[in-house]
């Protein structure tokens, strides 16, 4: 009964962290904006939220496709 709770709990979490995953290539039309207002470095994912709430924050510097993107993952 154990391992059967046990599998169905990690199922669950994969699940969840597959549903919450992103595609980098979805961020493409932000990589301009990235690359002039962002901190340089490696793009991991916090650096990548932070990223997105600089980018928010001077959504009117951005382009429409950037703003698009940032809606789509609830930085705007």
């Amino acid at each position: 009964m154990m391992v059967k709770s046990l599998l169905a709990i990690s199922l669950l979490g994969a699940l969840t962290t597959a549903a919450g995953a992103f595609d980098t290539k979805d961020l493409v039309p932000c990589k301009p904006a990235a690359a002039r207002y962002c901190e340089r470095g490696d793009m991991g994912m916090g650096n990548l939220l932070r990223c997105g709430a600089t980018l928010a924050a001077i959504s009117h510097r951005v382009g429409e496709p950037c703003r698009l993107v940032l809606r789509r993952y609830g930085q705007l």
